[in-house]
C-alpha cells in the first residue's frame, strides 16, 4: 500500500533507491492568488517537487505573459538536470487563446511558443515526439480567474503531442512519456488510445505522466494500464476531480508513496509518485 510523503521523504527515498516521478500542469507559472507570473516563484514551485523525472504541461517559451523566458530550461535548472536531461516540445507558435499557429513548421526567431516538457535527473538514452492531432471543433472550457470563480468559454483546440524519453535507472531502462490531451470530450480518449497504440512498439516498462483531461478511472479503462496514484488534482484551491495521472505498463516497480501537492502556481495540483525499482 502506498503512503503519503512525510517530512523525511527525500532521505527515505534515497535509502530505498526509489525514483520520484511527477506530472504538473504548471499553467505557465501563473498564480491565481495575484494573477501574476514570477520566474522565482515558478522555480521554487518546481524545485520543491524534487522529482527525478517530471512531466510539465502548459509551458511557455519566449512568451511576453511569462517574462519572455524559457520555462522548460528554468525547470531543468531547478531540478538539477543536465543539458541532455530535458526537452521542450512545442505544440503551437504564438499565444494560446489569442493568435497562434500549429508548431509543425519552422519557428521564427524569438517567436513565442507553448507546449510540454520533460525533465530528467536520470541519464537519458533517447528522445522522441508522438503527434496526437487536435479536435476539429470548438469546445467549451472552464477558465479559472483570480477570484477562484470559473467561467465557460468556447475555444479552438490546440495540436497535441506526447514527449517520450528512455531513462536509465538502477534497475534498467524505463520509458517515460508526458502529454497534455485535448479538453474536447471524446477526442481526448481517441488521443490516449492513439498514444497507447504507438507505445506498443516500445519494449519494457513504460510510465505515462500527464494532464489527460480525463477524470478518475477513465484513463485505465481506455488503456488497460495501471493507475499508480488516485488523488484529486483539480481545481487546485478545492480539488474535486483527478485530471492529472501517472499510469504504468509493465514492471515499473512498487509504489512507495504518492501525493497531490499544492504549489504557489497553477490551477492544478502536482501529482507525485515514489517508485521502488
Amino acid at each position: 500500500m502506498s503512503r503519503r510523503f512525510g517530512a523525511a521523504d527525500t532521505g527515505e527515498r534515497a535509502t530505498v533507491g526509489a525514483v520520484r516521478v511527477g506530472s504538473f500542469n504548471a499553467m505557465h507559472g501563473l498564480s491565481l492568488a495575484d494573477g501574476r507570473v514570477e520566474a522565482e516563484r515558478f522555480t521554487t514551485a518546481v524545485a520543491d517537487l524534487d522529482c527525478d523525472v517530471l512531466g510539465l504541461q502548459e509551458m511557455d517559451l519566449a512568451q511576453p505573459r511569462s517574462g519572455g523566458g524559457d520555462q522548460a530550461a528554468t525547470a531543468a535548472t531547478a531540478l538539477g538536470a543536465s543539458d541532455g536531461g530535458w526537452r521542450f516540445a512545442p505544440t503551437v507558435y504564438g499565444t494560446p487563446g489569442h493568435r497562434w499557429r500549429p508548431a509543425d513548421g519552422r519557428r521564427a526567431e524569438n517567436e513565442p511558443a507553448y507546449g510540454i516538457a520533460l525533465v530528467s535527473r536520470l541519464p537519458v538514452r533517447r528522445w522522441w515526439v508522438v503527434p496526437l492531432g487536435r479536435s476539429p471543433v470548438r469546445s467549451p472550457v472552464l477558465v479559472p480567474g483570480t477570484s477562484r470563480r470559473v467561467r465557460m468559454i468556447l475555444l479552438d483546440d490546440e495540436p497535441r503531442v506526447a514527449l517520450a524519453a528512455v531513462v536509465e535507472t538502477a534497475s534498467g531502462p524505463l520509458t517515460v512519456v508526458t502529454t497534455h490531451l485535448s479538453f474536447a470530450p471524446g477526442w481526448n480518449a481517441w488521443q490516449l488510445r492513439r498514444l497507447v497504440e504507438r507505445l506498443r512498439e516500445v519494449d519494457g516498462p513504460v510510465l505515462l505522466l500527464g494532464d489527460l483531461n480525463l477524470p478518475g478511472r477513465l484513463p485505465t479503462w481506455f488503456t488497460g494500464w495501471r493507475r499508480l496514484a488516485a488523488h484529486r488534482t483539480y481545481p487546485a484551491h478545492a480539488p474535486r476531480v483527478q485530471l492529472d495521472h501517472v499510469l504504468a505498463r509493465g514492471p515499473v516497480g512498487t509504489v512507495a508513496a504518492s501525493e497531490a501537492r499544492r504549489t504557489a502556481v497553477s490551477d492544478h495540483l502536482a501529482l507525485l509518485v515514489d517508485i521502488r525499482r
